[in-house]
């Protein structure tokens, strides 16, 4: 069994993924925890009223709710009755033993799993803490519960030939093809839920990759002036299209207000990304890599997209690295002088010089393009599509565009 937890904005937008799959036939609510009326008597705005009510307790809370998968071998086949037995010792041994929950059965993927939704806001108004709830709380949990039902345990072989989260799993938003406002809601869903951000420009170095964009309006024009935020499509080139749609008139309402309080909680969480993308960076560029489209390529394979930023003038001024593997975006300042793109420069020039005499630059770099191409299409694209955590939509292709 791998356990996967997600913190969403609100509980409105949890509800509704797991909801929108029943309406489609696409799961099962199969039970319920600590809530009076049963699942199955209750309608959207009654389950939706156990969980608002309780987080009203709490309004200083930035976080209030909580999304777990459970996904097991694809070889198993639970009972209902069964799942409900390992959903209620999932909670009881993460701490939400007591919280209202609920759970749903999903048929949308190649392997059975499970969806619950819960509150992190206790009866007394106070907040159950979630830091590293995966690696303290949640790891040792799953093991315990892998033997009491003597399920498929997720050895590291596992994890890495199936189970893992694959680096990007949602749909890009193609106008004409998708509801304009429902793909946007998703994709800015997701990325929210799922990326360690700390700012616009880092946010929209992610939504660009899936054809979307958090516009804040001309330098001196009314949105802009009055801190507005909308949200539009982008075409294969990246310029705007489609009508706008304005970020409070989403289900998760991503507004300017809301994302600082999710960049503020993320700063708190900074560290560990940093360390990661940090150790890949270093291991990468043990390969020697002598220009930047070279060192671009070999990060694709490690699921890192580099963001080139330039001014006017066309001179690259910057550069932000989105580890899909770790998910956070992260500016090269950021990592340090090294991870500059002044500071690379130097570490490919410095590996020029010690090339061999003789050696032939171009024969180097001639499969660079082919390559960048196929990377980056299988990482928007990966062969395993079996859903990991609630991602609606699904993948479509894309050429590559990571201007930022």
């Amino acid at each position: 069994m791998v356990a996967k937890i997600t913190m969403p904005i609100t509980i409105n937008r949890a509800l509704n993924y797991n909801e929108q799959k029943v309406q489609k036939g696409k799961a099962k609510c199969i039970g319920e925890g600590n809530i009076l009326l049963p699942a199955s008597c209750m309608n959207f705005y009654q389950k939706l009223d156990v969980f608002e009510s309780r987080n009203k307790l709490n309004e200083r809370a930035q976080t209030k709710t909580i999304h777990i998968s459970l996904n097991f071998d694809p070889s198993e086949n639970h009972s209902t009755q069964k799942l409900n037995l390992i959903a209620a010792a999932y909670m009881d041994r993460i701490g939400f033993g007591e919280q209202p929950y609920l759970i749903y059965q999903h048929h949308d993927a190649g392997h059975p799993h499970i969806h619950i939704v819960s509150t992190t806001i206790r009866s007394d108004g106070s907040r159950i803490p979630t830091h590293n709830i995966g690696r303290n709380v949640s790891e040792p949990a799953r093991k315990e519960i892998e033997e009491i039902f003597a399920l498929v345990p997720a050895s590291k072989q596992e994890k890495t030939k199936e189970y893992i989260l694959q680096p990007i799993d949602i749909e890009v938003a193609h106008y004409g093809y998708s509801e304009t406002r429902r793909s946007i809601a998703n994709i800015t869903s997701q990325v929210l839920d799922n990326y360690n951000i700390i700012s616009l420009p880092a946010f929209n170095a992610v939504l660009k990759q899936f054809n979307v964009i958090a516009d804040e309006g001309k330098e001196n024009g009314i949105i802009r002036k009055h801190k507005g935020l909308q949200y539009r499509l982008l075409d294969e080139s990246g310029n705007k299209i489609g009508v706008p749609i304005k970020a409070s008139s989403l289900p998760s309402q991503p507004t300017l207000v809301t994302l600082e309080k999710k960049f503020a909680t993320n700063r708190k969480n900074r560290d560990r990304h940093v360390q990661s993308l940090k150790d890949i960076l270093d291991q990468t560029l043990k390969k020697k890599p002598i220009r930047m489209s070279q060192l671009t390529a070999l990060l694709l394979e490690k699921k890192v997209v580099t963001v080139l930023r330039t001014n006017a003038e066309g001179r690259t001024y910057g550069i932000t690295y989105v580890d899909h593997l770790n998910k956070a975006v992260i500016n090269g300042s950021e990592l340090g002088k090294e991870y500059s793109i002044a500071g690379l420069k130097k570490q490919f020039n410095q590996t020029i010089k010690q090339l061999p005499k003789g050696t032939s630059i171009l024969n180097l770099l001639t499969t660079e393009k082919s390559l960048q191409t196929d990377l980056l299409d299988s990482l928007l694209h990966p062969d395993w599509e079996a859903e990991q955590t609630p991602y609606e939509l699904r993948k479509r292709k894309k050429k590559e565009n990571d201007n930022h």
